[in-house]
């Protein structure tokens, strides 16, 4: 037999052959799905509360005798609710999630909050603690790495803890797409709105996934009425807000943005040394300040490679026995920018774009222009390249005319100050870096 489907199909023939009518067959089998069958055990789904107690009264035993016959060993059998299924057969991204919320790893305790993320967080935890009806739905957007899922964790951590009856469910744009083609191929449409719809906290993220799938966004869009109506709380991630969602239809965008929208910006410097440091000890390693200056002076915009940084460090110092010290942070930094920069833009098509939308000719932007639409354009240039090319601060003078290092970091503080301050400015910033992305 070729799978779990087709050894259900022969007990069905063999409770025929021992002389159950196939009228009793079809009224009490015909919702049964089989799932699975391993360590002796035949994992059977049953929706209909009704008719499962009656197969586990009139009909269990015949079930197992049948078992018995095909493969002359004793078989346990058990009817799952739904609830009991996802537990149990999830699929493994979202057993990963599972895991994840469960674990103490993302919490708001182990969130490090900075000017740069404090409202993010401030909205999460007042929606984890029920403490407002106005945020919903919530919609925290940023670029990748910065601590958007992390919050989404915590919030299920804390509400889980808050309310241990509550019903929560995280998932993943693209993965809610492939669940509802999943449910549509195998006739189980009723399960799956069963699922996000009676949910009390529906955790989306990278919201923008679903954009431009029109059966995805229509099965979304019913599913966020029904939540709103029954006053359940709505909490969804993006790497951009929904205006700038390219193919998302007006009707989601509108309600997206009908609660709370709040961005999450790159870490400053101050953030940066201290999400090294609580990363360092949640995995055991003990920096010098001067290393984990470093770290946080040289990793610029993404919190994931801040980690995969320190997990090379401990690698280094647990199989290669070398000490941790600026040269093995250095070793550490240049193998995470070289891998996660294989596509990066360079800094000339970063300054070439960039004189493009200022209107400010390339030779002047490099030279020693103190224009302030120069400067201004320059400084600009100079945060980009540091944050989409990981570039040294030295290398970066060199493309300014030889500028030295401390002119470049205050151009990077300038820029990262300005963008905490004026919205319209890092909505300009945004809309540059995904202008040139969209070029490569």
């Amino acid at each position: 037999m070729n799978s779990v489907a087709d050894v259900w199909q022969v007990v069905l023939e063999r409770l025929r052959a021992g002389g159950l009518a196939e009228t009793a067959i079809s009224t009490w089998f015909d919702e049964v799905e089989a799932v699975s069958i391993k360590d002796r055990t035949l994992y059977l789904h049953c929706p209909n509360d009704f008719k499962r107690s009656t197969i586990e009264s009139m009909f269990m035993d015949r079930i197992k005798d049948s078992l018995r016959d095909i493969y002359s060993a004793d078989f346990d059998v058990r009817l799952l609710t739904n609830e009991e299924r996802a537990a149990l057969f999830a699929p493994e991204s979202e057993k990963k999630a599972v895991s994840l919320l469960d674990s103490g790893e993302f919490t708001f305790d182990t969130f490090v909050v900075g000017e740069s993320n404090k409202m993010a967080y401030a909205a999460a935890r007042a929606v984890a603690d029920g403490a407002s009806d106005h945020y919903n739905p919530l919609f925290i957007y940023g670029d990748s790495g910065l601590g958007k899922t992390h919050l989404l964790y915590a919030i299920a951590n804390a509400a889980r803890k808050k309310w241990p009856a509550a019903r929560i469910v995280y998932i993943k744009g693209d993965d809610f797409t492939n669940e509802l083609v999943a449910s549509i191929r195998e006739n189980r449409n009723a399960e799956f709105r069963e699922k996000y719809r009676q949910t009390d906290i529906l955790l989306m993220d990278d919201i923008q996934f679903i954009a431009g799938k029109i059966q995805t966004q229509e099965e979304f869009f019913h599913t966020f009425n029904t939540l709103r109506e029954a006053g359940k709380q709505i909490v969804l991630t993006s790497d951009r807000p929904p205006k700038e969602i390219t193919q998302l239809e007006d009707r989601l965008r509108t309600r997206f943005e009908q609660g709370l929208m709040v961005d999450v910006a790159p870490p400053d410097f101050e953030t940066r040394f201290a999400i090294v440091q609580n990363k360092a000890a949640m995995l055991g390693v003990k920096l010098p300040n001067e290393v984990t200056d470093y770290i946080a002076e040289n990793i610029t915009s993404n919190v994931r490679q801040i980690e995969g940084t320190l997990n090379k460090i401990l690698a280094y110092r647990d199989l290669l026995d070398d000490q941790v010290n600026e040269e093995t942070v250095s070793r550490a930094i240049r193998d995470m920018l070289k891998k996660s920069n294989d596509f990066a833009p360079s800094p000339k098509t970063i300054i070439s774009y960039i004189c493009s939308y200022c209107s400010v000719d390339e030779e002047t932007l490099r030279g020693q222009s103190r224009g302030r639409e120069v400067v201004a354009a320059r400084q600009i240039a100079i945060y980009l390249i540091r944050r989409m090319s990981g570039m040294s601060l030295d290398d970066i003078g060199r493309e300014f005319g030889d500028r030295d290092h401390s002119t470049i970091l205050h151009s990077l503080k300038k820029v990262e100050q300005q963008m905490r301050t004026d919205p319209a400015f890092a909505e300009k910033v945004k809309e540059i870096t995904t202008n040139i992305n969209s070029k490569q």
